[in-house]
């Protein structure tokens, strides 16, 4: 039964008197006051206090009182309402008289959270500290609403237009900084001193601008950070009965789409070359340019790995902790099991970043070549570190058996950032469009449907943990193959003029006859050429317009001849 009362006071005050009616004085010989409350005259009249609450709860686990108390209410009726609403949550479990901050309970749900992830819980940890308990921690878990949430990410959103801003002053103080040091370069010595001076400011400037912050946190990081702060908040209403709803659930953050790959076409590579912007933040190399850096790279010492990353789509801490136990040189297959880890440049072993992504990955021949030779160059960059070892002990340290496959000379295994700082000065030096190390399985997995392998195949390949995933993410194919796929409905139209033209390719007799659909891949080949075309090619057997058509000679529909 709802046990509750609400009534009328303010906050006025009076002096305190003594028996003979004079004030008393408190230590700082100042006159004491006390409020009147619920015993102000004035509380008669419309406008003067506010309303209070209190509810009477059952006692608690030692017999003490529990009486929740709350004022400042303009009516009545909304004292009620309060007071019904505290009572109806503490009916339903929830601690309505508990006082623990926001912070205090992040801090101790963060620390139960024993099955995250290394990398995960290094995540969480940044949000908690570096987001949450600054715009949330003070507080406290009973009063926090979808407002107070809503509030933190409108001050994310103003520091992302004043980060971006410094990001633009530190790229308009780099450019200042590099004309200054041009122009003192270029000076006929001896060099003017202001030159130098100029120089030496532009220099303080660029140091300052960097100083400030300049890091965007975009639309799915600000995911994460809604993710983490409501999973959190569903321990606290579904298991410790802290609040009544998930107030991390009605937020309104911006939309987040996960980028696609989209594939470095010729326009969209000359485009980067006239303004160095990349299309995307995800990127495809064509099978053209993926062939250009392997041929780049091929007397590179980590040209096997790159090999394997291109072709078998392995991440980069899943090739960095690739060990040879886990590696059959007999079936040409390698299982997936443990990975390098990075942040912050500290690295550990972990496991791979879902169950799926614990596999078993079938070599193509080239690769399983390139492992056996790399073993063997293994075994004897070992047996040469051993004998400098026992000759200059100081000079070269023991070798490290650390059982990876891919490691540097002394045993040791690659760092996952150097990796990626090696592969981008690679593709800088090459002069070829940028992508990410990381992008490499995107490579692997367009080659793969350029191939005809099934989405299927390609998923297991990448050990994604759903078809679906795999199906989004590669909608974009390569150039080619989407070629012939917007050939391919053409082809299925019979047409009267295409049969006509077909007959005097093939010399037979004109005339109706019934309709024989060609192949798909003669059809298609028939399809690139005009009518004009297919005259001038009537005489040339039907074997060398298959060839010439492999090697590119044959004009799309459309494309102008030589006699025009």
């Amino acid at each position: 039964m709802f046990k509750g009362s609400v009534y009328r006071r303010c906050g006025c005050k009076e002096l305190v008197t003594g028996e003979d009616g004079s004030p008393v004085l408190d230590a700082k010989n100042r006159p004491k006051t006390r409020e009147l409350g619920a015993e102000c005259p004035d509380l008669g009249k419309r406008d003067h206090g506010s309303w209070y609450y209190y509810v009477e709860l059952p006692p608690g686990p030692k017999g003490e009182r529990r009486r929740p108390r709350k004022g400042g209410f303009l009516t009545k009726k909304k004292a009620e309402e309060a007071a019904q609403e505290i009572w109806d949550k503490a009916q339903d479990g929830v601690d309505v008289l508990s006082d623990e901050t926001v912070e205090q309970f992040l801090l101790r749900w963060f620390a139960k959270r024993v099955d995250l992830k290394r990398s995960t819980w290094k995540t969480y940890e940044d949000h908690i500290h570096r987001v949450f308990i600054p715009n949330l921690g003070h507080i406290k878990m009973r009063d926090l609403r979808t407002r107070h949430i809503q509030e933190m990410f409108q001050q994310i959103w103003r520091d992302n237009e004043q980060h971006a801003a410094n990001a633009d002053a530190a790229e308009v103080a780099r450019l200042e900084c590099e004309a200054a040091h041009r122009a003192w370069k270029q000076a006929a010595k001896p060099r003017p001193p202001e030159l130098r001076q100029r120089w030496t400011t532009a220099k303080e400037r660029l140091r300052e601008a960097r100083r400030k912050p300049r890091y965007i946190t975009g639309p799915g990081v600000q995911l994460k950070m809604k993710n983490e702060l409501s999973a959190a908040l569903d321990y606290a209403k579904n298991t410790e009965k802290l609040i009544s709803e998930n107030w991390a659930q009605h937020l309104v953050l911006p939309k987040y789409t996960p980028p696609k790959p989209l594939v470095w076409t010729d326009e969209r590579v000359a485009r980067w070359r006239e303004t160095g912007e990349k299309p995307g933040p995800v990127m495809v190399w064509t099978a053209e340019q993926t062939g250009a850096f392997l041929d780049g790279v091929a007397e590179h010492r980590l040209y096997p790995m790159f090999h394997l990353m291109v072709f078998r789509g392995t991440r980069r801490g899943e090739s960095c902790g690739l060990p040879w136990r886990e590696t059959d040189m007999t079936a040409g297959t390698v299982h997936i099991s443990e990975q390098l880890v990075a942040a912050s440049y500290d690295v550990w072993e972990d496991t791979p970043k879902s169950d799926s992504g614990a596999r078993t990955v079938r070599l193509d021949s080239q690769t399983h070549e390139l492992l056996k030779f790399w073993r063997r160059r293994q075994q004897a960059e070992r047996a040469e570190w051993e004998k400098k070892h026992r000759k200059e002990p100081k000079k070269y340290g023991p070798y490290v058996d650390s059982g990876r496959v891919f490691t540097w000379e002394d045993g040791r295994p690659y760092h996952p950032e150097y990796l990626s700082q090696v592969f981008n000065r690679l593709v800088q030096k090459l002069g070829l469009p940028p992508i990410r190390l990381h992008d490499l399985r995107h490579c692997a997995a367009t080659l793969s449907l350029a191939a005809g392998v099934h989405m299927k195949a390609i998923q297991v390949l990448l050990g994604h943990s759903s078809f679906k995933l795999t199906a989004d993410t590669y909608t974009s194919v390569l150039p080619q193959l989407e070629v012939e796929a917007a050939d391919a409905p053409v082809a299925l139209v019979p047409r009267k003029a295409a049969q006509q033209d077909e007959q005097a390719v093939d010399g037979a007799p004109q005339g109706p006859r019934s309709y024989r659909p060609p192949s798909p891949r003669r059809s298609r080949l028939l399809q690139r050429l005009t009518p004009a075309m297919r005259r001038e090619r009537k005489s040339i057997p039907w074997s060398a317009q298959q060839s010439q058509a492999a090697r590119g000679g044959l004009r799309r529909v459309g494309a102008p001849s030589a006699a025009r």
